[in-house]
């Protein structure tokens, strides 16, 4: 699969906690198969709850990337702050309209789970920050 946000740069495939990722060694984006955040988070109540409050961002100035898998323009959404995220800046990623999928941009997967209830001790961050070299 090529990368989105760099075109036609092949993205490479990492297990995560069970779960495939898609990683660009160039823009360090990740992408995320329909259903693969909730393996990630866990399939329960609050990681449901956390998921549908994502809201599509009509005021991005972002330039809007396309689907790797259908080609389509994805929309920005804002992965909202429910009662389990502590209120920092809102976290934008990239959703494609058809259900494929989740762009992460560089970090931002890595946010969005140090943000949650998940915490910062959350064995899958631990993975991320081991996988990517980040303190």
């Amino acid at each position: 699969m090529d990368c989105p946000v760099c075109t036609k740069e092949p993205m490479i495939v990492m297990e995560l906690d069970e779960t495939e990722i898609d990683y660009c060694l160039e823009c360090k984006g990740i992408w995320l198969d329909a259903g693969e955040l909730e393996l990630l988070l866990g399939e329960d109540s609050l990681s449901k709850r956390f998921l549908d409050s994502f809201e599509i961002d009509v005021n991005s100035k972002e330039k809007k990337i396309k689907c790797p898998i259908c080609d389509k323009k994805m929309e920005k959404v804002i992965v909202n702050s429910i009662d389990n995220f502590s209120g920092s800046k809102p976290i934008v990623v990239d959703r494609c309209v058809n259900g494929h999928g989740l762009w992460f941009d560089s970090g931002e997967l890595e946010e969005v789970i140090a943000e949650g209830t998940w915490g910062k001790d959350d064995k899958v961050l631990v993975m991320l920050k081991d996988m990517f070299g980040k303190k």
